[in-house]
């Protein structure tokens, strides 16, 4: 992967980037798509705007490759992971009493969606993962007859914790219950396989493990799951015939692409684009092996330092690229100070520090942060 990193991530030398869980750097290829897409818009204007159309078509085939989606025809192209959630708690009909299972440890974008619904009288519980034999069955324990969905975000934001998809896919199916996935800590990161996790709904932004800009993510739904979707958003690009202007009466766009209601974002288009063709030609199986072999050497080398402590669960039988940590004598926030000020790239999550390596970040690199995080002033 070193070459990888010398050519498509010419960080800056000092900079030692840990925090793709958060905002990721681009590529070197995205920011060239960029450029030359800037250019031939400032020179051109629209004149190649077919060209542009194709790019699209590419980023949605990119995208159902990346999460196996049975069709490119099931994904809709989002501003954001809250958008999508929101298509999904607004659109369904929901029944007084009803509720939905998640758990407390969530981020907000997909707590609020459902906290919002409880002037429908719709009730938003919230498990605590750690109070049963899994995380699964935490989930699972909170469920009645008058459950209508599970939500759970892939991997959590603040722990690491990596959820057995698969298991929670097949028990919905089983139960007749409505399976939604937040994936923004897996996609890009690790191999996802909607059908594998028998899934309705999957979203993600494309700023984190997907190297992408903010302001462009993915919604993935299957046609059945959608179907039981009302439409929250209208104008011109979600009906069924967009290039007749004329269109009376009009027909809602029998793919996903019924959610993109106006003008497609094409910067972002061909910025995550490029980030994708990245992803897609190096092969997300050694993406992951490289993701998690990083997190296992920070798990293993923080266990052996006598001034950190472990925060994520080493034990832990899905691995992801979040690992989080304390130091035995600094608080948090002057430690997450002293690696800011050290061009450590980091976060504060999790009631300690959170370190995301991608899977271009050397063992060197984890070295010397572990070296700076340790901080003996």
């Amino acid at each position: 992967m070193a070459n990888y990193k010398q050519q498509e991530f010419p960080l800056s030398e000092q900079l030692i980037y840990l925090n793709h869980a958060a905002v990721a750097p681009w590529p070197k290829r995205t920011s060239q798509a960029i450029i030359e897409f800037a250019s031939q818009n400032t020179t051109y204007g629209t004149k190649y705007y077919l060209e542009w159309l194709q790019k699209e078509k590419l980023l949605r085939h990119q995208l159902k490759s990346l999460i196996n989606a049975p069709s490119a025809d099931d994904i809709a192209l989002v501003k954001n992971t809250s958008e999508a959630l929101s298509f999904v708690a607004y659109g369904l009909t929901w029944q007084d009493g009803e509720n939905i299972v998640s758990s407390r440890d969530e981020f907000p974008s997909n707590r609020i969606p459902w906290q919002s619904l409880r002037n429908q009288g719709v009730e938003f519980r919230e498990a605590d993962l750690s109070s049963s034999l899994t995380p699964e069955q935490a989930l699972f324990d909170l469920v009645d007859r008058n459950t209508r969905l599970i939500t759970i975000s892939s991997v959590q934001f603040a722990s690491g914790l990596r959820m057995d998809l698969r298991q929670i896919g097949e028990f919905c199916k089983k139960h007749n219950i409505l399976f939604c996935i937040d994936a923004i800590q897996s996609i890009g990161a690790v191999e996802f396989d909607v059908q594998e996790y028998q899934a309705d709904f999957v979203m993600a932004d494309g700023h984190k493990w997907m190297l992408g800009p903010e302001g462009l993510g993915v919604f993935y739904s299957t046609p059945k799951a959608r179907n039981e979707l009302e439409l929250t958003q209208f104008g011109w690009h979600m009906i069924e015939d967009i290039s007749n202007y004329e269109n009376k009466p009009w027909k809602i766009h029998p793919t996903a692409r019924r959610f993109e209601c106006g003008s497609p974002n094409m910067l972002a288009i061909h910025a995550l684009s490029a980030s994708l063709s990245l992803l897609l030609e190096i092969g997300m199986s050694e993406i992951e092996q490289r993701v998690i072999a990083n997190a296992e050497y920070l798990i293993e080398k923080i266990q052996q330092s006598s001034r950190l402590k472990l925060l994520s669960l080493a034990s832990s039988k899905l691995k992801s690229g979040i690992t989080v940590f304390t130091h035995q004598t600094y608080s948090n926030a002057e430690l997450f100070k002293h690696l800011q000020s050290s061009d450590v790239m980091c976060a504060l999550r999790g009631g300690g520090i959170r370190f995301s390596p991608h899977f271009y970040n050397s063992l060197d690199e984890l070295d010397q942060a572990l070296v700076i995080a340790e901080y003996h002033p």
